[in-house]
């Protein structure tokens, strides 16, 4: 049985961006240099410089999105823009155009829901001071969190089914967005795959949007809030083990002194440690009812997600002279 391709996808370019008239331009002039047959789209996210005038030049359709935010962009573009393949990438031209190819064929002849193009570049300049170093703790935090290990999961470039699209809830507002596409892959089990990329330094005229502290800490916090809401039996099962332990800090000496002498003199303190041993039990079976309900929630989103057509083709079987091949 060989796999085939039923038709050549449709591939759409997304290029979220908020003031980058300086480069767009020539990041539309790159990416239509390596994918001929797609179509590009800008996502003028608000700017107040002529990004969407530079991007028309270009011949790109340009979409407005009022709503500050990478997420808000994200969001319609993926409401609006009708495609079997999707090649996401920033509008500031520190990613490779060259190896877009590459990531869609990937894509369609693995049949893969989401390729990442993980950042490397030996440049001090490409990454802002503790960029570096907070993309890693962020990874290793995932990694913790949900078990799946992602190389780059903060990486801007990436190539989507329509499956993975059109499924996508998109809740973030803002630089969040690439994590919470992470998480979504994990949570759904979409296949997918990692392809090392160049990152280069920013282009003359363009400053980074993000924000090293602020926005590291909302993509910390969506995180956690991800985690409690996808993996809710670990996260009840943690607080209730905490409160276990502090009800047996606080309980076990009452008790021997109990069993010793009969008598119980730290009355406050019995009865502290007996509502935390029922606050870690009613946490607990919290967890058990919260993770049933998830996994009501989970079973409907999937059976959404198969229903969508993929994009990319599908296993067709073939014969070759009577012998499948």
């Amino acid at each position: 049985m060989s796999r085939s391709i039923s038709a050549t996808p449709r591939v759409a370019v997304v290029i979220p961006c908020y003031n980058e008239e300086a480069v767009i331009g020539s990041v539309v002039e790159d990416f239509r240099k390596n994918l001929p047959d797609a179509q590009i789209y800008v996502i003028d996210n608000n700017s107040i410089d002529d990004t969407a005038g530079a991007a028309r030049r270009a011949d790109a359709y340009v979409i407005h999105e009022a709503q500050k935010g990478k997420g808000n962009a994200v969001r319609r573009a993926f409401a609006e823009i009708d495609a079997d393949v999707y090649v996401m990438t920033d509008g500031d031209g520190t990613y490779d155009a060259t190896r877009a190819p590459e990531m869609v064929d990937a894509l369609v002849h693995e049949h893969l829901d989401m390729v990442v193009g993980t950042r490397h570049t030996d440049s001090e300049d490409a990454y802002r001071k503790g960029h570096r170093f907070g993309n890693k703790m962020l990874n290793r935090v995932l990694r913790f969190l949900f078990e799946e290990k992602f190389e780059d999961i903060l990486s801007g470039y990436r190539v989507f089914s329509r499956r993975f699209v059109k499924t996508f809830p998109a809740l973030s507002a803002g630089f969040e967005i690439e994590t919470e596409m992470s998480i979504h892959a994990i949570h759904m089990g979409c296949p997918t795959k990692e392809i090392a990329t160049q990152y280069f330094d920013r282009g003359e005229g363009t400053a980074s949007k993000l924000n090293t502290y602020r926005d590291g800490l909302r993509i910390l916090f969506t995180m956690l809030m991800m985690f409690r809401h996808l993996r809710p039996l670990a996260m009840f099962l943690a607080v209730s083990c905490v409160l276990l332990v502090l009800t047996l800090v606080l309980g076990l000496p009452v008790v021997f002194h109990f069993l010793e002498t009969g008598m119980v003199p730290r009355l406050p303190t019995a009865v502290a440690a007996a509502g935390l041993m029922v606050m870690s039990v009613v946490t607990f079976v919290t967890g058990i009812i919260l993770d049933s309900i998830t996994y009501s929630l989970k079973t409907n989103k999937r059976l959404a997600y198969l229903q969508q057509r993929s994009g990319v083709g599908g296993y067709t079987p073939q014969k070759d002279n009577g012998e499948a091949s």
